[in-house]
């Protein structure tokens, strides 16, 4: 069972310029699939009380059709991650088909900050020799996840079971800003947030939680 909340070492082994774990011994929030209306902005007023950074891993084309969200992503201090623009799992692909999805995300990004995003994440985590490769090649950070939350299937009580059996000291956490997760994205942080603070964990901030 645990595999199905932190891949598992073999898995880390094949892929080792990845971040599965943070290198500061913090946690790091991330959340993918983003921005929308239904959850992005809530989940930033939240991030503001609790004093935590993270990284979103948006999608391009969202990017572009909820741009004043995206901004404000950057204007309250926290990273913007490659996610594709189509939101689509390029395992198996072609050399071609990546540097569409990727580059496709790179204009809306370069759009909104004149730079390249330093952070990719692959959809639902799928990645092969090929995608991993090409990621490397571009000189991104490649992040992947030590705590999956399941906060998609929108139930409370799943995410507190994933929180309270597999959070660690350097837990890469992912959380989505998506419609499936909106009716329990903000009692999940929180709980994240309690929990931390019980075990006397410590949130970072991407730049040294992925150096």
């Amino acid at each position: 069972m645990k595999y199905f909340y932190d891949p598992p070492k073999i898995i880390k082994s094949i892929f080792p310029k990845a971040y599965w774990e943070t290198e500061n011994n913090k946690l790091l929030l991330t959340f993918d699939d983003g921005p929308t209306k239904a959850a992005t902005e809530s989940i930033l007023k939240l991030l503001s009380q609790l004093k935590i950074k993270s990284i979103f891993f948006c999608v391009g084309n969202n990017i572009k059709n909820e741009n004043s969200l995206a901004k404000e992503i950057l204007s309250e201090g926290h990273e913007i991650g490659n996610h594709t623009f189509n939101h689509q799992t390029l395992w198996f692909s072609n050399k071609n088909k990546i540097k569409e999805e990727i580059e496709l995300f790179e204009k809306e990004y370069f759009n909104l900050t004149k730079k390249k995003s330093k952070y990719f994440r692959p959809v639902k985590g799928r990645i092969d020799f090929n995608l991993y490769k090409n990621v490397i090649q571009k000189d991104y950070n490649l992040v992947m996840w030590s705590l999956l939350t399941l906060d998609y299937k929108n139930d409370l009580n799943i995410v507190k079971f994933a929180v309270t059996n597999f959070l660690k000291m350097n837990s890469i956490i992912v959380l989505h800003d998506s419609l499936k997760s909106k009716d329990v994205i903000l009692d999940s942080i929180k709980f994240i947030s309690e929990r931390a603070e019980e075990k006397n964990y410590e949130f970072g901030v991407p730049a040294e939680c992925l150096k």
